[in-house]
């Protein structure tokens, strides 16, 4: 039987033209990223200065004046204040992936392989970009991340947010923990993170004081107010311009959020009562004090750290230039030119990119300054 292969161009040009958008649509933190320039003030910078070449990327971070400023008639002239400004590299590597189709199993099935292949690589795809994205939060440094690992490592194999998490040492957890002390809550009260040590502060996190509720949300957000330099909020696009903070937490952390008595009563009594937008009866983002929460189910549990063995999640409040993610080239469809003589048919995407949580070299400390972003670690007890 003669098989034509006409039709494998058409749909390759289809891939490419619906691919991208589709697979980034696809992860929890799309809503959340914006394009550097216009919308460079979103928890996920998005930069594609390097699709016209490149290996690494310099993200700006501009913090806020400090001065008072001249009042009356005093002269402003050699009383001005620099503008603090910082940089942020971000180095891209390749990601890819495949899927080789030998000609029997196409012509035995009515199952559209080559289809089923797209969607599987679209679902790999968008996969390994949240888990990218998830490392980068949980980072204690500026490495920038490809499929769970440094982008610049070609020899290791990819690795989990959970595994990114589990290779730091602790000596530099305390370090890092030391450099951004007012960027960490540990449970339900500032006190427990003193230590300055990170495996101490997590056995302060126990499974009746510490679990995620409203009065941890509202603690964390103002500790991220007074945090110096300020953890910035970004703004909606509507003539209000109204200031939020994002919160990312794992399914525990959403489950104990959602029998908090607090956020029972504000869904209850303030939020729209019908059943489409209420998330007591849809799953959704919750709101609290001007702080979105959504889930991110994959955002690992750490298993026995906290007191008593108990196990603790961390969570992400995120302001403005929290994370940023370089793409040296969108995802790109290619095909397996020749195997066997034409007998194996092979699709496979491949991208160019990388993430990073944005940090500084702050000039206050001297030290190394997660940017736009405070981390809350939270009990992961389930509910009874």
């Amino acid at each position: 039987m003669a098989d034509t292969s006409l039709t494998v161009a058409s749909r390759i040009q289809k891939w490419d033209a619906q691919f991208f958008t589709e697979y980034v649509r696809d992860i929890r933190y799309r809503p959340f990223m914006g394009r550097s320039g216009k919308n460079a003030m979103m928890p996920i910078v998005v930069n594609y200065e390097l699709t016209g070449g490149g290996k690494t990327v310099n993200i700006p971070l501009i913090t806020r004046l400090r001065g008072g400023g001249v009042q009356g008639t005093t002269r402003l002239s050699n009383n001005e204040e620099a503008l603090g400004n910082f940089n942020k590299p971000i180095t891209v590597n390749w990601n890819r992936q495949g899927v080789p189709i030998p000609k029997p199993e196409e012509s035995w099935t009515d199952i559209d392989l080559r289809e089923a292949a797209r969607m599987q690589l679209r679902t790999w795809a968008a996969e390994v970009l949240r888990d990218d994205i998830t490392s980068a939060l949980l980072a204690y440094d500026g490495t920038s991340f490809l499929a769970g690992k440094s982008a610049d490592d070609t020899a290791s194999p990819a690795r989990t947010p959970l595994q990114v998490y589990q290779s730091y040492s602790e000596p530099v957890k305390n370090a890092w923990l030391t450099a951004n002390a007012d960027r960490f809550l540990f449970g339900s009260a500032v006190a427990n993170g003193a230590s300055n040590v990170h495996a101490t502060a997590l056995l302060t996190v126990d499974t009746v004081n510490d679990r995620l509720t409203t009065a941890v949300i509202s603690l964390a957000k103002i500790r991220a107010q007074l945090a110096d330099p300020r953890i910035r909020p970004f703004k909606t696009n509507d003539a209000q311009g109204q200031e939020w903070f994002v919160m990312f937490v794992g399914s525990l952390g959403m489950n104990q959020l959602k029998q908090d008595a607090a956020m029972i009563a504000a869904n209850r009594e303030a939020r729209p009562r019908d059943v489409e937008s209420n998330p007591i009866f849809q799953a959704g983002d919750l709101i609290w004090d001007g702080v979105i929460i959504r889930e991110v189910p994959e955002i690992p549990v750490l298993v026995g750290v906290g007191n008593a063995g108990s196990d603790v999640s961390p969570a992400f409040l995120c302001g403005a230039q929290a994370v940023g993610l370089a793409w040296g080239q969108e995802p790109a469809t290619r095909i397996k030119k020749e195997d066997d003589y034409g007998f194996v048919y092979g699709v496979a995407v491949e991208e160019c990119r990388a993430a990073s949580k944005m940090t500084y070299a702050s000039g206050l400390t001297g030290q190394t300054v997660q940017h736009g972003m405070l981390t809350v670690f939270h009990s992961s007890a389930a509910l009874a």
